[in-house]
């Protein structure tokens, strides 16, 4: 069997004691579930260790495989440089990994390093586990803001070449839980940081992997999660096996939480085809959406759609004009992938002749003209869901405190330059959040005057 374990670890640099300076024995738990799997890998003898991290390289759309063959580091980034690490890189293995993407046209590679030098979600673990077991080479690879499917998918490389190779490989998955567990931690508190530590401890009991990769990206942002991808990436070498799973340790003391979890193959095992199983998931989700979407959402589809494959304008149907010609208002379309907003464009004010033209032409503009992104290619239009907001007047307002965040969206306004939010947007919890990203939009300077504008939206989903 190529992969014989895997294992799923947190990386608190105070967990070092050099660090910690005995503040570490507030986790003496996690420590001692640390050792019990380190123990149990050393054990296994591995060929090679697999340490996917949060803190290594990490690109947007790209997979890093850090390259050459090895590399060091120290904890001098938490006062503690006399503890260093040093590792060396299977670098067989990571020839045929990368030989293994190109073929597959896979968006992963060693292209990109900014920084050899390992990471602290690296050394961690290799710290635990140099323990028990010296010298054994490892492959680093970070992760990235593709959706969990790709994350999956690699994994599915990794053991697929450690099957040609013949490699006998540990998987260690480097992540901490929430960051939101306090309000007196370092990042403070937020309902979604418990609810996404309970949902992580049940995967690492139960093995339910199909669980873990539907986790919703609303709870897992909320949370401040750091681990969440490297799960994903460690389930998929898993793929198509039986698992005994177990969690060994949760603790979250200074409002982050740390989870050990410790994970076994067995069996092939056709029910255990995740991946599969997610595809067929995110298809019904996706027809699930289709069919709610009202007549506004199915303009702005046909519209951009259209325009992708065609680089035409649609026809507006007959109906839909017929409802919106003697309406004239301001409208924005917003686009979304795999839960991250993929392009927004909108007009405060009416532009075009009725509401249905300013849905038509700002849905080709979300989708193929704001500058954040690059345009929609058709190979997408499958995963797009869509969002349209159509605005009620702006009217002026004379202080802050006739804001709400959930209500009101604002315009921040000064001389030509302005800045707008939707309002009920995820994460905007303050007013004086609100409209500090509407000023920033509209490159307003903090110490520059301003008007205040707030709207209404009837969102249509």
């Amino acid at each position: 069997m190529a992969i014989l374990a895997a294992m799923a670890v947190p990386h608190p640099p105070l967990i070092i004691p050099e660090v910690g300076h005995g503040e570490e024995q507030q986790i003496a738990p996690t420590i001692a579930a640390y050792q019990r799997v380190m123990e149990r890998a050393a054990a296994l003898r591995p060929d090679t260790v697999v340490i996917l991290s949060p803190h290594t390289v990490l690109y947007a759309d790209y997979f890093h495989l850090s390259p050459g063959a090895g590399a060091s580091g120290s904890f001098a980034a938490f006062r503690a440089p006399q503890v260093r690490v040093e590792a060396r890189y299977d670098t067989e293995f990571s020839e045929a990994l990368v030989k293994r993407w190109k073929a597959a046209d896979f968006p992963a590679g060693t292209l990109g390093e900014k920084d050899p030098a390992l990471d602290h979600g690296t050394m961690i673990p290799l710290y635990f586990l140099q323990q028990h077991l010296r010298n054994v080479p490892i492959l680093r690879i970070g992760l990235s803001g593709l959706p969990a499917r790709d994350h999956y998918r690699l994994g599915q490389h990794i053991a697929a070449v450690a099957e040609e190779l013949g490699r006998r490989v540990l998987v260690i998955a480097s992540g901490d839980l929430s960051h939101k567990l306090k309000e007196e931690g370092p990042y403070g508190f937020a309902a979604e940081g418990p609810v996404f530590d309970g949902r992580m401890q049940a995967v690492f009991r139960s093995g339910d992997f199909l669980d873990l990769l539907l986790t919703p990206a609303d709870l897992a942002n909320g949370a401040a999660e750091c681990g969440l991808r490297s799960f994903w990436i460690m389930a998929g070498t898993l793929d198509g096996r039986q698992v005994k799973s177990e969690l060994l340790s949760y603790q979250g003391p200074f409002g982050v939480g740390y989870g050990v979890g410790w994970f076994l193959p067995g069996a092939v095992d056709a029910t255990r085809d995740i991946g599969a199983q997610l595809a067929r998931c995110e298809a019904e989700a996706m027809q699930a959406i289709r069919e709610r979407e009202d007549s506004l959402v199915k303009l702005a589809r046909l519209s951009l759609e259209t325009f992708v494959r065609t680089n035409k304008l649609a026809a507006i149907p007959k109906d839909m004009l017929a409802a919106l010609q003697n309406q004239r208002r301001g409208a924005f379309v917003s686009l979304k992938k795999d839960g991250q907003l993929r392009g927004c464009i909108g007009t405060i004010q009416p532009v075009r002749q009725n509401l249905a033209e300013e849905i038509l032409y700002n849905a080709v503009s979300a989708g193929t003209r704001d500058p954040r992104f690059s345009p929609v290619e058709p190979e997408e239009l499958a995963q797009l869901v869509y969002d349209v907001d159509v605005l009620t007047e702006p009217e002026p307002i004379d202080s802050s405190e006739q804001l709400d965040t959930k209500r009101y969206g604002v315009i921040v306004q000064s001389g030509d330059r302005c800045g707008l939010l939707l309002p009920d947007l995820p994460g905007i919890d303050s007013v004086g959040e609100q409209i500090a990203i509407a000023r920033r939009k509209g490159n307003i300077g903090e110490n520059e005057p301003y008007q205040l504008w707030r709207f209404e939206v009837e969102r249509h989903v």
